[in-house]
């Protein structure tokens, strides 16, 4: 992958030359078999201690609701709308290395915004406090252009609990993954509330991956890289014993630590129970689908690819995204045995369009249901935004949206569904129909 962060031109291209792994994994804590109850409502789930695994029992039947901000029985459009009536506006600059958003699950649409270097700032009421919701630059490492405070999750009972998680890297370079709680304000949190409850070795310091979500059935998925430098020479993406290259699923719901669901491909053995899907070089930005429960992952590439995946939710743990035999739908390097089966990606574009892609959020707004289900992503060195839909073959039409020239690093989702685009160089931008001159127009060509 190209360098996340860029630092200008030279480490740019010193970022092409890295990438590497090791298989390295330590608990700050070992997990606690408790009874958990997750996300009332949402799904049925049995939950129960084991013996000798961390495990937890999930004779799961997931049920997504319509959520109640979104607009009711609406259909996903077939057709693109004209993206000429539409722009990015501004809405907040200012931010130091902005990568993260995260919003509050109630009408005060307080948002949170991550910054590099290990602070979290409040957008509240349409101004920036002047407070920090958290400093955490005394813990976070972030001299390196693809570390820091990476990633937020709030939990979904944090209008009661006050719980939310971070991913960051430490100062060792190390990924973090910790529990915190905020302050009865929602304004503020300790930073001594912190409890690590996952670590993981970093071997470069680039491919960290750095997203977190709670998804549909409750459980925290976690996106890590290859380990960094370039081409995963360890073949860590493919190695179960290892959770660099994976996407992880865990319980942390009523747990010290955390528990592996029972229905991880491999909590039962042959690999890292944690694990829930491989194959991946540098998961940047996934989400699902507010309505539908479905995962979009954007997987950033070698030096030709980038790529979008998508899982319905439907699909069973154990996914294969295909790196490092595959970069995208391509060949890369090795030959994969006949029993493999990789998920193909819906969409891809080369180098000449981008050099690292940012995946975003499917729309699911009040304000602009001529979007709802069009999936929206975007390229950090171009800043091209794209969509996604999806036809009723199955297939997908892709078009090209708008030229921001912006270095997009993140996308955000607010309580309502509206769509976010985070500008890695301080400014926080909303998908709104053009009333004003300010903000990014999509593209046009005669």
């Amino acid at each position: 992958m190209q360098g996340r962060f860029f630092i200008g031109i030279t480490i740019f291209c010193l970022g092409i030359t890295l990438l590497g792994c090791q298989s390295i994994q330590k608990y700050e804590q070992v997990p606690t078999i408790q009874v958990a109850t997750i996300l009332p409502g949402i799904i049925t789930s049995t939950l129960r201690p084991v013996e000798t695994k961390e495990k937890i029992s999930t004779e799961t039947k997931v049920q997504i609701e319509t959520d109640p901000t979104s607009p009711p029985n609406l259909l996903n459009v077939e057709v693109f709308p004209d993206p000429t009536k539409y722009s990015w506006n501004l809405i907040a600059s200012g931010f130091s290395r902005p990568l993260g958003f995260a919003a509050i699950d109630d009408s005060s649409n307080i948002l949170y915004i991550l910054e590099q270097e290990g602070v979290i700032r409040v957008i509240s009421d349409g101004a920036i406090s002047s407070e920090l919701f958290l400093d955490l630059r005394d813990r976070v490492g972030s001299r390196q252009n693809e570390q820091g405070l990476l990633g937020i999750a709030l939990d979904p009972g944090y209008m009661e609990n006050r719980i939310f998680y971070l991913n960051y890297t430490n100062k060792s370079g190390n990924t973090t993954i910790s529990r915190f709680v905020a302050n009865e304000d929602f304004l503020s949190a300790n930073p001594a509330s912190e409890h690590v409850i996952l670590t993981q070795d970093q071997p470069y310091a680039n491919h960290n991956g750095g997203n977190i979500v709670f998804g549909p059935d409750g459980f925290l998925y976690i996106g890590l890289g290859d380990g960094g430098s370039g081409g995963d020479p360890q073949g860590n993406a493919q190695n179960k014993d290892t959770l660099l290259g994976k996407m992880l699923r865990i319980a942390v719901t009523d747990q010290e630590g955390y528990a592996i669901p029972s229905d991880n491909p491999f909590a039962g053995g042959g690999g890292r129970g944690e694990i829930w899907a491989i194959g991946l070089r540098n998961p940047w930005r996934y989400s699902f689908d507010r309505s539908t429960g479905d995962l979009y992952n954007a997987d950033v590439g070698q030096g030709d690819w980038e790529e979008i995946n998508f899982l319905p939710n439907t699909a069973a743990p154990g996914a294969n995204f295909g790196w490092d035999y595959r970069e995208g739908s391509h060949p890369f390097e090795g030959t994969p045995p006949g029993t493999l089966e990789f998920i193909d990606p819906i969409s891809e574009y080369d180098h000449s369009q981008g050099c690292s892609v940012t995946g975003g959020f499917v729309y699911r707004g009040r304000d602009l249901p001529e979007w709802n289900g069009i999936y929206l992503f975007g390229d950090y060195c171009s800043g091209n935004i794209w969509g996604l839909i999806q036809k009723s073959n199955g297939g997908w039409d892709l078009k090209l949206l708008f030229e921001t020239k912006e270095n997009i690093s993140s996308f955000g989702e607010d309580f309502y569904g509206e769509i976010y685009m985070i500008s890695h160089s301080g400014s926080i931008f909303k998908l709104e129909k053009t009333m004003t001159t300010l903000g990014y127009l999509p593209l046009i060509r005669n």
